[in-house]
C-alpha cells in the first residue's frame, strides 16, 4: 500500500492540482515544479524536513495551530484559539476578554492555564506495518480494533522515552496507513497580549463565516522552559523557549494575486465518504445538531446574566456553540445549493463502473461500498439517542464523575492494558482538567444543561432508553419535569464535586471508594459503567469491522483517482500538512464579486457602538484621521484588515501561519467564507475561500492602538 500510495502522488500531471489538497510535509517535493510556478522562492525538498525552516516554526496549539514569531519563544496564534485562556484569567473585576492584555514586561505574563501546552512536530513515520501486525487472525472486529489499539500504545510507549516528548500514532486513509508521530511538548505556556473583543472578535457571530470581514482575529503566548532547555512545569525561575526557527513579520503583505501558503494542523474532513454518510451527515446530523447547540446557548444565555461571572466561565463555550451551530447552517443550505450528494452519488457509480469494467478488481472491490454501506447504517441506527447524549458532555458534573471513577478502574491495569487517555501519560491531562473547571463551571448553568438533554432523552421512545439512565435518574414511565427538577435539585445541593480538592482527591481513590460513596454524581458514575462498558465494547466491534473495510474502499479510490490523474491526498485528521494557492476574489452568487480585501474604512463603516460592532472611539478616530504608518496598501488607499485565499483550509487551520513566497508570515488563516463550509466534504475551487487577518492590521494594532512596543521590538518585521 504505502510504496503505491506515494507513487500515485509522484507520478500525478502537475496540471491536475488545483488549490484543493491537504498536504502531508513528505509529498510537498513531488508538487516543486507547480509550486514555484505559483510563487514559491523557498526549497520545496527542505519543505518536508520537520527540522527545518519554516516547518519548525509551526506549532500545534491544541485543537489549533501557531508559529513562533521572536527567538525568545514568543508565539502567535487566533484570538479565538486563546480565547479559553483569555477566558480563565477574566473575571467581572478585570474582564481581559472584554478590555484586552497586554504584558509590557516578561513578570506580567499571565501564568499558564492548568493544561495549556503547545506541541512542534519533529517527526513523522510511516509505521502501518507494525500497526497492522497481527491483525489477519482477528475473529471479529473488537479482535481487530483491540489488535491495532495494543500495538498502537506499545509504539507510542517505546517513543515517548521522556516527558519532553508527546507521540501519538495517526490513522490516514481511514486505517490504510498509519504514521508515528512525535512532538515536542511544551508545558508553560503564559498569555502575552489579547487585544479587546473590539478588535479580536469585531463582528462577532453575525460576521462569524462572512465576507466582508474586518476582525483582528490574533493573541500572543510565551513558551517557557527550564533553565537547561527543556521543557518543564510551570516555574518562575523557567525561561523563555529558544526556537531553532522563528517567522519573520511582513510589514509589506501581499496582493491581489500574490502566492501564498499556509502550514497547520486541519481537524477533519470528509471527502472520501460515501453517498449514504453524505445524505445521512446532511439531512439528519446537521440540522438535529444545530438546534442542539442553540437550545444550549439559549439555555446558558438565559441561565447567566451578561457580564456576570458565571457568563464569562461560559463565554468559551458559547462561542464554540455558536460557531459550530453556523457552520452547521450553513452546510444545510450548501446542501440545498450545491448538490453535493448527486456529485458524490456520480462520483460513487463512476468508481463502481470503473471497479466492475476489470475482473481482478471487480473481486477485490466490487462488495466494498455495499459492504461499508451496511456497517454505516449500523453506526446509525440511535441516532437520535446518540446526539443527545452526546450532547450531555456540555454538563460537567455527570462527565466529572464519570471521568474519575473510569480513571480509578483503569489504574488497577498495566499501563499498557488502559484505555487510552487513561494512562499514566494522561494523569497530567486529566488532573488539570479537574482544575480548569472553577473557572468554567456554574452550579445553575451545570443543573440546566442536564434537565434540558434530560428532558429530551425522557421524550425518545421506550425502546430507544437505557436501563441504567432511566433507573439513575427516574425516567421510567411518564415523564415528569418536577420531579426531574427535583431530584436534580438534591443531587446539585449534596455533591463535592464542585470544589477543586474534591475532585482533585478522587484522582487517587480506588473503585472500592467510589462505590462506598454517597456523592449522587459519583454515584451515578458507579451505576452506569458496567452498562457504559457494555456498549463501548459493541462500539469497538463495529469501528474494528469499519476499519477493516474502509481501507479496501479508500484502496479503490486512490486507484481511481490515480487512473484520472487527480489530486491524491489523505483527509485531514489533525495532523501537519500544508497548503497552497492564491489571494483572489470569488463570486458567492450571481452578479456578485468579492474583492479580496477588506479596509480600515469598511471596518468604520460597520461601527455601531454596539457589540458585536462596537470599534473604540480610539481606533475610528486614528481611522478618521488617516494614520496608517507604514502598513497602508497603496493599491487599496489604506491599511488591509483581512483578506481572500483559495488555499484549502479547515477547522484546526485557526491560527495557522499565512507566509509568502520567502517563508514569511503574511497573516494569520481565521476562517472560511459560508459558501465554502460543505468544502470539508467536496472542495470548490470557485467557492472554497480563506480569511485571513492581515499583517499589517495586525501591526497597526499593535503600534497605534494597543503600545505593543515591546512585542513589535522583539519580532522582525520586514518591510
Amino acid at each position: 500500500m504505502r510504496a503505491w500510495l506515494t507513487a500515485a502522488v509522484v507520478a500525478l500531471p502537475l496540471t491536475a492540482l488545483a488549490d484543493e489538497g491537504m498536504w502531508q510535509p513528505y509529498q510537498i517535493p513531488s508538487l516543486e515544479d507547480k509550486l514555484t510556478k505559483m510563487g514559491l522562492e523557498i526549497d520545496a525538498k527542505s519543505m518536508a524536513d520537520l527540522g527545518a525552516f519554516p516547518m519548525n516554526a509551526i506549532i500545534n496549539f491544541g485543537g489549533c495551530t501557531a508559529s513562533f514569531v521572536s527567538p525568545d519563544g514568543l508565539v502567535v496564534t487566533n484570538h479565538h484559539c486563546g480565547y479559553g485562556a483569555i477566558q480563565y484569567h477574566s473575571t467581572p473585576e478585570d474582564n481581559i476578554l472584554e478590555n484586552g492584555f497586554l504584558a509590557k514586561t516578561r513578570s506580567e505574563e499571565k501564568e499558564p492555564v492548568p493544561g495549556y501546552k503547545i506541541w512542534a512536530t519533529e517527526s513523522m513515520v510511516d509505521v502501518t506495518d507494525k500497526v497492522l501486525s497481527g491483525t489477519k487472525s482477528a475473529k471479529n472486529g473488537e479482535e481487530y480494533y483491540n489488535t491495532i489499539e495494543n500495538n498502537t500504545k506499545a509504539l507510542v510507549a517505546e517513543c515517548e522515552v521522556s516527558d519532553d516528548y508527546r507521540c501519538d500514532v495517526y490513522n490516514f486513509h481511514r486505517g490504510a496507513q498509519y504514521f508515528l508521530i512525535k512532538e515536542l511538548e511544551i508545558r508553560d505556556v503564559r498569555l502575552v497580549y489579547t487585544p479587546s473583543m473590539s478588535v479580536g472578535k469585531y463582528g462577532g457571530d453575525i460576521d462569524n463565516w462572512m465576507w466582508p470581514r474586518h476582525t483582528g482575529d490574533y493573541s500572543f503566548f510565551r513558551a517557557y522552559v527550564g533553565k537547561d532547555g527543556r521543557p518543564a512545569d510551570y516555574s518562575e525561575e523557567n525561561v523563555p523557549f529558544q526556537p531553532e526557527r522563528f517567522l519573520k513579520v511582513s510589514a509589506k503583505g501581499v496582493e491581489n494575486g500574490d502566492f501564498v501558503m499556509v502550514a497547520g494542523y486541519p481537524g477533519r474532513t470528509n471527502r472520501y465518504r460515501t453517498a449514504e454518510e453524505v445524505q445521512t451527515y446532511f439531512e439528519a446530523i446537521y440540522p438535529k445538531s444545530k438546534v442542539a447547540r442553540e437550545e444550549i446557548i439559549d439555555l446558558i444565555k438565559a441561565t447567566s446574566a451578561e457580564g456576570s461571572d458565571a457568563r464569562i466561565k461560559y463565554e468559551s463555550t458559547l462561542a464554540s456553540l455558536a460557531n459550530y451551530a453556523k457552520n452547521f447552517q450553513s452546510m444545510i443550505e450548501g446542501y440545498a445549493k450545491t448538490g453535493i450528494l448527486a456529485k458524490k452519488m456520480g462520483e460513487e457509480k463512476a468508481l463502481l463502473d470503473w471497479i466492475n469494467s476489470d475482473s481482478k478488481r471487480a473481486k477485490q472491490y466490487g462488495d466494498v461500498i455495499n459492504q461499508l454501506n451496511a456497517l454505516i447504517e449500523e453506526d446509525h441506527a440511535h441516532l437520535d439517542r446518540d446526539i443527545i447524549l452526546g450532547y450531555l458532555r456540555y454538563n460537567q458534573m455527570t462527565s466529572i464523575a464519570a471521568r474519575l471513577y473510569r480513571l480509578s478502574q483503569e489504574k488497577q491495569k498495566p499501563d499498557l492494558e488502559r484505555e487510552p487517555g487513561y494512562q499514566e501519560r494522561d494523569w497530567d491531562g486529566i488532573k488539570a482538567a479537574m482544575q480548569r473547571v472553577d473557572r468554567r463551571y456554574d452550579v445553575e448553568v451545570d443543573k440546566a444543561i442536564l434537565a434540558l438533554q434530560l428532558g429530551k432523552y425522557a421524550q425518545l421512545p421506550a425502546s430507544e432508553h437505557l436501563e441504567d439512565l432511566d433507573r439513575v435518574f427516574g425516567l421510567t414511565g411518564k415523564f415528569d419535569a418536577d420531579a426531574l427538577k427535583s431530584k436534580l435539585d438534591s443531587m446539585y445541593a449534596t455533591t463535592d464535586l464542585g470544589k477543586a480538592d474534591t475532585r482533585l482527591a478522587w484522582l487517587d481513590k480506588t473503585p472500592e471508594e467510589f462505590q462506598a460513596s454517597n456523592d449522587p454524581f459519583i454515584r451515578y458514575a458507579v451505576a452506569t459503567y458496567d452498562a457504559k462498558m457494555k456498549r463501548e465494547k459493541e462500539a469497538k466491534d463495529l469501528s474494528g469491522r469499519l476499519l477493516q473495510v474502509r481501507p479496501d474502499y479508500m484502496n479503490a479510490i486512490i486507484a481511481y483517482n490515480e487512473s484520472l490523474g487527480l489530486p491524491v491526498y489523505a483527509d485531514a485528521n489533525s495532523s501537519l500538512r500544508l497548503t497552497f494557492g492564491t489571494v483572489v476574489p470569488y463570486s458567492p452568487q450571481d452578479g456578485l464579486v468579492a474583492v479580496p480585501f477588506t479596509t480600515l474604512e469598511g471596518l468604520a463603516a460597520k461601527a455601531t457602538g454596539e457589540a458585536p460592532f462596537h470599534a473604540s472611539e480610539k481606533q475610528l478616530q486614528l481611522i478618521k484621521d488617516k494614520v496608517y504608518g507604514p502598513y497602508k496598501q497603496e493599491s487599496l488607499g489604506s491599511v488591509p484588515v483581512n483578506f481572500l485565499t483559495n488555499l484549502d483550509s479547515t477547522g484546526g487551520n485557526s491560527g495557522s501561519p499565512t507566509m509568502n513566497g520567502r517563508g514569511e508570515l503574511v497573516g494569520l488563516l481565521f476562517d472560511g467564507v459560508y459558501e465554502s463550509i460543505t468544502a470539508d466534504w467536496s472542495y470548490n475551487n470557485d467557492l472554497s475561500r480563506s480569511i485571513h487577518v492581515d499583517s499589517r492590521y495586525m501591526l497597526w494594532v499593535m503600534k497605534y492602538l494597543d503600545g505593543a512596543d515591546n512585542l513589535l521590538e522583539e519580532m522582525e518585521v520586514v518591510e
